[in-house]
């Protein structure tokens, strides 16, 4: 990082209100590739800078949680080669950047249809988050064949499992109660969401867990994406008001 940036880290870090989780949409890869008229699996190995620019960053802010959605559910719809190329890659940047994670004290999780993984990389996955189970940094999570639909239906199935086998109570079934069927409920929910590539949708991300996160777009593709992106998202979420949908004194609008 050159010295610009660490300044403005130092800044950010001395503020009360920074984000603990911070979840990013990172999309572009392929318009990034077709723009350069190489291949979409070029776009998506260039995205590696960016991920390492990133993690680096948000370590160093202090962050608590930093969710990267890397392969969603719907993606399995894609081409196989490009699907086992992606596959192959996230192999190759687990075993690449251990050491780095386990440097900066960062812990690894994982969520989503994690079985529907090939074994190998589901393996890969499973050692790296065991080797980086001591570290007591930021967490990395990984959001792999990962969908919010499919999360919360995953979560309707278990609620009804445990209602079956009596160890839960349908009638103490609350937001509360619910969150403990996530994938991770430990995990607290994003103050800030990121979408590169400048697309205005969600794509299927976290629909229980952003019901009052900030959202941040911007137009740069994901391989362009580096530290100063971050910060820049960061300050315009620092200069929001958030209230949950509480009535601010001086405020005349009705819903949040």
């Amino acid at each position: 990082m050159n010295d610009s940036i660490d300044r403005s880290i130092e800044e950010l870090k001395a503020h009360s209100a920074l984000p603990r989780h911070v979840a990013i949409i990172m999309d572009g890869n392929g318009r990034w590739a077709k723009k350069r008229h190489l291949p979409r699996l070029a776009g998506h190995r260039a995205g590696t800078e960016s991920v390492r620019a990133t993690i680096r960053a948000a370590a160093k802010l202090g962050l608590s949680v930093l969710s990267l959605y890397t392969f969603s559910l719907e993606n399995w719809k894609r081409p196989r080669l490009e699907v086992e190329g992606l596959m192959r890659f996230l192999r190759e940047v687990l075993q690449s950047e251990y050491l780095e994670l386990r440097e900066n004290n960062i812990r690894l999780r994982a969520i989503g249809r994690l079985d529907m993984l090939p074994r190998e990389t589901r393996e890969a996955l499973e050692t790296t988050i065991e080797k980086l189970s001591a570290n007591t940094g930021m967490i990395l999570n990984l959001c792999l064949s990962y969908s919010g639909r499919a999360e919360i239906v995953d979560a309707a199935r278990a609620i009804a499992g445990a209602a079956g086998d009596g160890s839960f109570a349908l009638s103490d079934l609350d937001e509360k109660a619910f969150r403990r069927f996530l994938y991770d409920p430990e995990l607290p929910d994003p103050d800030l969401l990121i979408r590169t590539s400048g697309e205005m949708r969600i794509s299927n991300f976290y629909l229980w867990q952003l019901a009052y996160t900030e959202i941040v777009v911007i137009e740069t593709l994901w391989p362009d994406f580096r530290e100063g992106h971050l910060i820049d998202a960061i300050r315009e979420y620092l200069a929001r008001e958030r209230r949950f949908g509480e009535l601010k004194e001086g405020s005349d609008d009705d819903v949040e």
